[in-house]
């Protein structure tokens, strides 16, 4: 019998494809909807592809790997294109952040603007229907009649940090099938049920645009000039950058930097001045290493919280290990302190848990 209507984003991916599979299996009516949001001839995407075609999108070779699932689970699919918006909402703050020196995570954006609102919006409107499935590793739990975002059960695999700008209501019309399962079953599940591309690589880089050559790439849509590599400890120059842009903090590989006797690591970036800063393998933990930083535009996922200071666990980047940290609210900002860390970098979000629950998230804006 079936329970209710619920619109899938299928990617043409195992994730989405196992998550059609279980959904059908649960008794719902299972519309698969696939989403076009980068189009490489008008986004003049033009230097910079790799030439393993495996990791780049592919729109129309997803599409049908998403198409031949549909058909063999016996489920309609359509597709929709969010072009205009994903360029608008995520891609110009991702090159406005890379202009700034900083590092940006558009996925976090993706999820917000595109896979969250505009997916939403379009499945209400023209398939009627409230509720949408998401192949994401992550969960939803009802406590005190709130719906809270859980860490899935796959800790390798969890994504609720790229889920930590969500609402509330965003969260509570969003179903996760794979909350409970390892990729290793779910890709065991695929190959049960003879779905053709069980075996598909995980898509790679940039949410819907796929892996670049990342300086190339970029400079498709940002001027940038080369300049000077300095030591920070010695103040000499020890090489030439490409472009302070291409740079992160804590990279050591890439840098040009072979015929040194030392490996270095990018600790800090002159914008001003075209400088590039590097500590070596000496001096690293120096000028590396945080205990505080600034958040900014911080998204409480069920609202504000009643403590202005909690003890909590933090991430920066996925997959990264939980640190043990305690915020603090200060008006329209956060700061927060933590376990000594390297690398904590601007841009990036800093991620919030308590236990099993997500809090939310925001934008390091200053290391202290």
């Amino acid at each position: 019998m079936v329970n209710k209507r619920i619109v899938l984003g299928m990617s043409g991916g195992v994730d989405s494809s196992v998550c059609a599979y279980l959904l059908k299996k649960q008794g719902y009516e299972v519309i698969g909807l696939f989403m076009q949001n980068w189009d490489t001839y008008l986004n003049n995407d033009i230097e910079g592809h790799t030439l393993d075609d495996e990791n780049q999108c592919n729109a129309q070779k997803d599409f049908n790997d998403a198409k031949l699932v549909a058909d063999k689970l016996g489920i309609e699919i359509h597709r929709v294109e969010f072009i205009e918006k994903y360029w608008n909402d995520v891609f110009k703050h991702m090159l406005a952040e890379y202009k700034r020196g900083r590092t940006p995570n558009p996925d976090v954006l993706c999820n917000k603007y595109i896979k969250f609102s505009e997916f939403i919006d379009y499945a209400k409107k023209n398939f009627n229907c409230e509720h949408i499935a998401m192949g994401h590793y992550a969960g939803t739990k009802k406590v005190n009649g709130k719906t809270t975002l859980v860490k899935s059960k796959d800790e390798g695999k969890d994504q609720t940090y790229f889920l930590c700008w969500l609402t509330e209501d965003q969260v509570s019309k969003c179903t996760f099938p794979l909350a409970n399962l390892l990729k290793s079953e779910v890709r065991t599940i695929a190959k049960e049920q003879k779905l053709d591309n069980w075996s598909k690589k995980d898509s790679t880089g940039v949410c819907f645009i796929g892996e670049r050559k990342f300086k190339e790439f970029l400079s498709n849509y940002i001027d940038y000039k080369k300049g000077d590599i300095v030591n920070i400890d010695t103040n000499a120059v020890v090489g030439k950058h490409d472009g302070i842009i291409f740079y992160t903090y804590g990279q050591n590989k890439g840098l040009g930097l072979g015929g040194n006797d030392e490996r270095f690591y990018v600790c800090g970036k002159d914008l001003d001045k075209n400088i590039l800063y590097v500590a070596d393998e000496k001096h690293k933990v120096k000028y590396l290493s945080s205990t505080s930083c600034v958040v900014e535009d911080f998204n409480w996922i069920n609202g504000d919280p009643k403590k202005k200071t909690q003890k909590i666990k933090i991430r920066f980047r996925h997959r990264q290990e939980l640190i043990s940290g305690e915020y603090k609210i200060e008006k329209d900002k956060i700061i927060i302190k933590y376990k000594k860390t390297l690398s904590v970098t601007p841009g990036q979000f800093a991620v919030f848990y308590k236990k099993n629950t997500c809090l939310g998230g925001g934008i390091v804006a200053k290391i202290l």
